[in-house]
């Protein structure tokens, strides 16, 4: 998919009402429904994809661009509304929009404030490649954006090119400052590291952090289905980055309940902070805290499992029977991605579940 081609087409939908319970009578329960899994781990926090299009070909995601494929039409507003409202009354407090990319959705701005206006749903986050931010970041804040992703690997214009496919720097970095003009506080910026392309540019970063108050994280290449012999020239150990911030002074930041993996850091020299994640790491999935849509509602037990568990053919039965099913396949979710010990899962790339 090119830049220049068409949004994605959706159906019309009803308008969704901000009203604290949908015509089905789902409503938030208590914090103590929190869904928990048979290891302890309790999950407050949803990350929702949907679309898998996305219009970059980053090197470490998708070399070749997208290639189309005959998967069923992304969720509706209407089915988004369902499962925000479903996962709400199962003590879902954080809703993430992923992709693909998102913003190739023209209807976004609408998913956003559908989220913000579901009760119980205390955040909504959006993670994008930055390409329409400049254009559109008004209107997500205008919808009730609370929270910023943007993926940055490369503060080098031609780094970034070379990683992205794009040249587009200058221009998402603008838009990056137009949402803290428009008072967006909680604005992250995620980096891939990869040997040959950007592990060199960790002080560039950190200049930039000592003047923009951003939470740079730093995310350790992970291995998929399909990108083998490029994970094995381009890994960076995580703990390596970590150790060298510690040495120089940076400091643990204690974790948000609803926060992802994220090792974070800080340093009172600096108006950034620094995020680490990890997942090579031990104990890493001890902290898991999410689950996963697919843009053809999917629920995805862990960004590495083998399956997805179709949600979509469900959504017009009563809430109590998703709900309870919901709760049934979380029984299913393992200890571990087992990332450790080679396995992939069915992810083939980033793109098909939002990372």
């Amino acid at each position: 998919m090119t830049p220049q081609q068409p949004l994605i087409p959706l159906r019309p939908v009803a308008d969704i009402p901000p009203a604290p319970a949908s015509a089905s009578g789902i409503v938030p329960q208590s914090s103590d429904t929190t869904l928990q899994d048979t290891h302890g781990r309790r999950f407050s926090y949803l990350r929702l994809s949907v679309t898998d299009v996305c219009n970059f070909r980053c090197n470490y995601c998708l070399p070749d661009g997208y290639q189309c494929s005959d998967t069923p039409e992304p969720l509706s507003l209407d089915e988004i509304a369902t499962l925000a409202q479903t996962f709400a009354a199962l003590g879902t407090r954080k809703i993430r929009i992923t992709g693909g990319e998102p913003s190739l959705r023209k209807d976004l701005p609408e998913i956003i404030r559908i989220l913000k206006n579901t009760a119980g749903i205390e955040q909504a986050a959006l993670t994008t490649n930055g390409y329409r931010l400049s254009k559109q970041i008004d209107d997500w804040v205008a919808a009730g954006l609370d929270q910023l992703n943007v993926s940055i690997d490369s503060l080098d214009p031609q780094q970034f090119q070379a990683i992205t496919g794009h040249d587009k720097l200058q221009e998402i970095l603008s838009g990056i400052e137009r949402a803290r003009e428009l008072g967006l506080t909680r604005i992250k910026v995620n980096a891939v590291l990869l040997k040959t392309f950007n592990e060199s540019g960790l002080s560039q970063f950190l200049n930039w952090l000592k003047t923009t108050p951003v939470t740079l994280r730093f995310i350790e290449l992970m291995q998929t289905g399909d990108n083998a012999e490029f994970f094995a020239a381009q890994h960076v150990r995580g703990e390596d980055i970590k150790q060298q911030l510690l040495q120089d002074g940076w400091q643990p930041k204690l974790r948000g309940s609803h926060d992802g993996p994220a090792q974070e850091f800080y340093h009172p020299d600096f108006s950034g902070q620094i995020g680490l994640i990890m997942p090579y790491s031990q104990d890493f999935c001890k902290s898991c805290n999410r689950l996963r849509i697919s843009a053809q509602g999917k629920l995805h037990l862990c960004l590495f499992g083998e399956e997805g568990h179709e949600l979509r053919p469900l959504l017009h039965y009563a809430s109590a029977d998703i709900q309870q099913h919901i709760r049934t396949l979380l029984g299913q979710k393992k200890e571990s991605h087992y990332l450790q010990a080679g396995r992939t899962g069915a992810i083939s790339h980033f793109a098909m579940i939002g990372g």
